[in-house]
């Protein structure tokens, strides 16, 4: 988490090791949960190793994946951290999962007490938005194949980890379709 906190060259030595001590490990093993949906998210993950699906269950009971989260990346249930609402989200993990945990107080102390630090989360949001609205255009201007190939080729290794159900459901197609486009890919 160091390298990708000073990798923005926002905060200053001091202030990333402060954050950094806040950190608390956390290992999930494969198939657990980060949050569930009704909880309200107090906390924010660093993905250290593994994979996060987080997704929504529908009215008829059907689950939804709309984002996948690899290796150092922040995941939480942002909805639910900055409003203190319940979340209708479930974060899960693909696999096994080393995660460092900072509380949302932690969070707030730095955006309080540095200016760094209010650029830091802006700058994070900021991304988050880019990532969310590029995932929109894509799945409305992109083919199946298109958004596959995408992704594989991002993050080849893990795309296999991935079951096929849950992958379909990222790329909003039928797992029958993906297995059709895995074979045309290989």
């Amino acid at each position: 988490m160091e390298s990708y906190l000073q990798s923005f060259n926002i905060l200053s030595s001091a202030e990333i090791k402060n954050f950094t001590a806040n950190a608390t490990p956390k290992k999930l093993k494969k198939g657990m949960f980060f949050i569930t949906e009704n909880r309200i998210c107090e906390e924010v993950a660093f993905i250290e190793s593994g994979i996060l699906r987080t997704y929504y269950t529908s009215s008829s009971a059907e689950e939804h994946t709309y984002c996948l989260t690899f290796p150092n990346q922040f995941m939480t249930a942002y909805s639910s951290l900055i409003t203190g609402s319940p979340t209708v989200e479930n974060i899960q993990a693909m696999s096994d999962v080393d995660l460092l945990v900072i509380k949302k107080a932690v969070i707030d102390d730095l955006t309080e007490s540095s200016i760094n630090g209010l650029k830091l989360l802006k700058t994070i949001a900021d991304q988050q938005y880019l990532s969310l609205e590029k995932r929109i255009f894509m799945y409305q201007k992109n083919a199946a194949k298109a958004r596959y190939k995408e992704l594989f080729e991002s993050y080849p290794d893990y795309i296999k980890q991935i079951p096929v159900k849950y992958l379909a459901s990222f790329l909003a197609i039928t797992p029958r379709h993906l297995s059709r486009l895995r074979k045309q890919t290989i």
